[in-house]
């Protein structure tokens, strides 16, 4: 059976009737659907993890509307490849009454010219353009293009979603329902899959090839995981193991451990992750993590993110490690994170309150009869360009969000606040 297509690819839905999931954008009077239904469906980005159906989703699009379908992956195709697909477009008429369909893979991999070749024809109405990212859109795709463009998020399958895609394949498959499965236990399965549909029929048609020619199989999470251990790879840039080996780096990085920091980069290294994905991870824990502790924190990751857009890779791989050990023996304080957090909460608790007086901006002469900005005292006016007063609303008046921690460079910081407040802010 080896000229058979993979698992996955032999379970592709043949229409939107038969497609699984995604019942957010295509139920009944979702905003896709509603576009669907008047067969006016802009150019779209379809956002989501690995495995939830984009490719699928923008080929059945194109076949339910009837329109001519080209597609292009980001990592093999150019600028030339695009331009030649937009040149066959016009020459053929196609745009004058239904735009041809061109679906663009992995989009956010494209570079900006590349993207900006895309912008014409996609203005024009000369294709509807359907890219698929794993990326968050607004870092990856140009804000020209963006803007013309709906950007839809996919989700990760739901249990009930992969049961049925199972179920299925077991029934419909031309392999799969010449034998006689029988689904004992599917925990191990539906962990493994993380929601990735792909990985789920990929993994099932490798513990169904490890039968031969049986015909009778149960299938049990101790043979799913004894089997799945030995065949997966070590990591994933697209599925689950990406978002397990970065919350393992941050936490290293959390706990003072450099040691342990930088196994879990040389992980994601040897696994071909985006390096630009690294860098702003360690600029959020740089701010968040350390703070305050060590300001300088956030300066050298935010000059690591900048470095490796310079110098890409295996140079890159330098940079991120200096970044990943500085930050990993830096001193750690989350005070800054813990301020806004804590200031957000009240906000939300207390709504828009007023801005005092003293503190209002009085560009008009009525606003000034009002008072605006009267009793207002400018600091540069007083010794040390320091005088107490009020800078909160009323209502919540001595309210302490910030609150240092036990690092010198914090501790520094709330000598200095108490020495100019005294004991004007307590902690609510």
């Amino acid at each position: 059976m080896s000229f058979l297509a993979p698992l996955a690819e032999r379970m592709r839905p043949k229409s939107l009737e038969d497609y699984i999931g995604q019942t957010h954008l295509l139920q009944q009077g979702a905003s896709l659907r509603k576009a669907l239904d008047v067969g006016l469906v802009p150019s779209l980005i379809f956002w989501g993890p690995p495995g939830v159906g984009k490719t699928t989703l923008a080929s059945l699009l194109a076949l339910h509307l009837k329109r001519p379908f080209y597609t292009l992956s980001a990592i093999s195709s150019g600028v030339k490849d695009i331009r030649d697909i937009i040149s066959k477009v016009e020459k053929s008429g196609l745009f004058q009454e239904k735009g041809a369909i061109v679906f663009i893979d992995e989009i956010h991999r494209f570079s900006k010219s590349q993207q900006d070749s895309l912008l014409g024809a996609v203005e024009k109405g000369t294709i509807t353009l359907i890219g698929a990212t794993t990326e968050n859109p607004s870092f990856e795709v140009i804000s020209a293009l963006l803007s013309r463009c709906q950007v839809y998020t996919l989700a990760a399958h739901s249990k009930d979603d992969l049961l049925k895609l199972l179920q299925r394949a077991i029934q419909e498959d031309e392999v799969l329902k010449t034998k006689k499965i029988e689904l004992l236990e599917t925990s191990a399965l539906l962990a493994i899959s993380g929601g990735d549909a792909r990985k789920l029929l990929n993994v099932f048609e490798i513990i169904i090839g490890t039968f031969g020619t049986a015909t009778t199989i149960e299938i049990t999470d101790e043979l799913v995981s004894s089997i799945a251990q030995q065949s997966l790879a070590l990591y994933d840039k697209d599925g689950e193991q990406h978002y397990d080996i970065i919350s393992a780096f941050i936490k290293s990085i959390r706990g003072s451990d450099p040691n342990a920091a930088i196994y879990w980069l040389a992980r994601m290294v040897e696994g071909g992750e985006d390096a630009k994905f690294i860098a702003r991870r360690l600029i959020i824990s740089a701010a968040e993590d350390i703070g305050l502790a060590n300001p300088n924190a956030l300066l050298i990751a935010n000059n690591c993110f900048q470095a490796i857009n310079t110098i890409g890779w295996p140079e890159a791989r330098i940079i991120l490690a200096q970044c990943t050990l500085y930050l990993a023996s830096s001193p750690k304080g989350n005070g800054a994170y813990m301020a806004i957090n804590n200031a957000q909460e009240l906000v939300r608790k207390t709504g828009s309150l007023s801005v005092p007086l003293a503190l209002r901006n009085a560009p008009t002469k009525l606003m000034k009869e009002l008072d605006y900005g009267k009793e207002y005292m400018y600091s540069h006016d007083f010794p040390g360009n320091f005088v107490q007063q009020d800078f909160l609303p009323e209502e919540i008046k001595g309210t302490q969000f910030y609150n240092a921690g036990s690092s010198k460079k914090e501790q520094e910081i709330e000598t200095i606040i108490n020495h100019l407040w005294g004991d004007k802010y307590t902690k609510k």
